[in-house]
């Protein structure tokens, strides 16, 4: 059996969006014939102003994450991204790594690829369907095809706690201190989200 490679590519600060990549990675693998593998954009934040906030020890959660290469996204038959909010868009982080894809425009290398985005927010109205749908615009550059959370995933009309899930994709909400983990509710969308991507990508290769 061929198999159907989905690359799952984040950044995370605090482990929020490590959280919700490893659902979506545990979703795309639900699927038959179907592989992820989890990797994490370069950081760009001294080593000294993560330790000031408190970030460092958190990432050692996810050290052993590989390094994202832009040149790797071409063997991916879907690409997954994630990324928190920064003021309602992606991280620096993730803009950075994606401003090296030009070579990778130029020439259409992910043209017809399934492009998806999961996303964190501090609160609960802190710009996550902006961070997502303003991140599809990079994607559509590319001529990727978008994937998002259709409503025949029912936790998104859930109306008993609060939580994050949107149709453009998963989304959690962390808290203004970031104390708040993805809930189950979130975890699930995510999970969710890559199997849906990873049954797209599938058929498209098929």
């Amino acid at each position: 059996m061929i198999k159907t490679y989905v690359q799952i590519i984040f950044y995370s600060m605090y482990g929020h969006v490590y959280a919700m990549a490893e659902a979506v990675a545990d979703g795309v693998r639900s699927v038959e014939g179907c592989e992820a593998e989890l990797l994490q954009v370069p950081e760009l934040v001294p080593d000294a102003a993560l330790e000031q906030s408190g970030a460092m020890e958190a990432r050692k959660l996810f050290s052993h994450v590989p390094t994202a290469e832009v040149g790797k996204m071409v063997e991916a038959d879907a690409i997954i991204f994630g990324t928190p909010t920064r003021f309602g868009n992606m991280a620096a982080q993730m803009r950075n790594f994606l401003d090296q894809s030009g070579g990778l425009w130029a020439r259409g290398a992910l043209a017809g690829k399934v492009g998806s985005v999961f996303a964190s927010t501090a609160t609960q109205h802190g710009g996550q369907e902006t961070t997502i749908t303003s991140f599809h615009t990079t994607l559509l550059h590319h001529g990727m095809l978008i994937a998002g959370v259709p409503y025949s995933e029912q936790r998104l009309l859930n109306m008993d706690e609060i939580t994050g899930g949107t149709p453009y994709g998963a989304t959690t909400l962390a808290g203004g201190d970031g104390s708040r983990l993805p809930s189950e509710n979130e975890l699930a969308i995510a999970r969710f989200q890559g199997a849906h991507v990873a049954r797209i990508a599938k058929r498209l290769k098929g």
